[in-house]
């Protein structure tokens, strides 16, 4: 009987010692998760992700149509995201604006029927750092280029496009077509800038950068002479363009009421160092290349939306045939570029 009860004994205590050490490790698994879980929350709090995307697509069919017109068919995607990271006195913001856009019609000559209708990438990324509860000491870089050839559809359409005119020979011996215009990093911008921004808000932005430099690239040697590149002592050019010089940017990214958002930037360069390079034709110091972008997005019924971007640039040394107007000549020359566009189409903004 006493061995019995013993026996009993053992048993009752070796179970609550296994669902001791079984309440302990559940706890200490519980806490586990606990701390991971609260790590999770903390890191995740410091990130910020907006932006607006979407896809606008249009399509016209015309038969017998006395009033004229092209049977076409056009669509163009887009987006503009921002990442945003802030911790303590860190910050770091990356923004990706991009689009590309086709147009096709039956109506247009053969091998030409495609067209480029919207091309564009800019990528930007700064780390700054918290001096002042609005001035941050700020380094950014940026890339400006697009994805797919241009070409002048003009020269196309005058009917110009199989004579011998529109050909040259480049430094390879190989026929070129003239009408192309750009194609990917013919011409390219990099920018590499230290300076200092001021951030009132999370809606607008300003940065004034005295040490930038700038990266002009061009692959296609047939387009150097229309994007400033250096010439060489032999008259050639040169693919890659450096110079040091003074970069603005501005920046606003602002939901004025829901679904409605409003993102814009701006950006100034002007170089140190082009006349030390090129004294009779480098850019002079305070002939700004402009880039301005502007998107405004209203999304409804959850799915669509209404889209308007536009785009303005000037470069100094981007050479762009065009007629007379006021005192400056007919040919190439620096002139104001702008585009719009307006969309319905699928969009998402968040």
């Amino acid at each position: 009987m006493k061995k019995g009860f013993l026996l009993l004994s053992l048993c009752v205590m070796a179970v609550m010692a296994v669902n001791a050490q079984v309440d302990e490790k559940t706890a200490a698994d519980e806490a586990l998760k606990t701390k991971v879980k609260s790590a999770e929350i903390d890191s995740a709090k410091h990130w910020k992700f907006t932006g607006v995307t979407g896809l606008n697509a249009a399509q016209t069919a015309l038969f017998n149509w006395v009033a004229g017109g092209n049977n076409n068919v056009t669509g163009f995607v887009f987006a503009n995201l921002t990442l945003s990271y802030k911790k303590n006195k860190w910050t770091w913001d990356t923004n990706l604006d991009t689009e590309l856009g086709e147009m096709y019609s039956s109506d247009y000559k053969q091998g030409f029927r495609w067209r480029k209708a919207n091309d564009k990438i800019n990528l930007t990324t700064k780390v700054g750092y918290q001096m002042h509860p609005q001035w941050y000491l700020t380094l950014l870089g940026s890339f400006r280029s697009q994805y797919a050839p241009g070409w002048d559809y003009k020269k196309v359409d005058d009917g110009i496009w199989n004579a011998d005119t529109t050909f040259v020979v480049d430094a390879d011996g190989n026929r070129v077509d003239r009408s192309l215009i750009s194609k990917w990093l013919s011409p390219s911008y990099t920018d590499l800038a230290l300076g200092v921004e001021y951030r009132p808000n999370d809606i607008f932005t300003i940065g004034v950068y005295p040490v930038a430099g700038r990266m002009t690239t061009c692959l296609d040697s047939t387009l150097r002479p229309n994007y400033g590149l250096p010439v060489r002592d032999d008259g050639t050019y040169k693919a890659v363009g450096l110079n040091m010089g003074l970069r603005i940017n501005g920046g606003i990214n602002y939901t004025l009421v829901k679904n409605l958002k409003i993102i814009s930037t701006i950006t100034l360069f002007t170089p140190y160092t082009a006349r030390i390079h090129d004294k009779e034709n480098g850019q002079k110091f305070g002939n700004f290349d402009v880039d301005w972008d502007l998107a405004v997005t209203y999304n409804f019924l959850k799915v669509f939306s209404v889209s308007l971007m536009t785009s303005l640039k000037y470069y100094d040394k981007v050479m762009i045939d065009g007629p007379a107007w006021g005192k400056y000549s007919e040919g190439p020359r620096a002139r104001v570029q702008f585009k719009e566009v307006i969309g319905l189409g699928i969009g998402y903004s968040f």
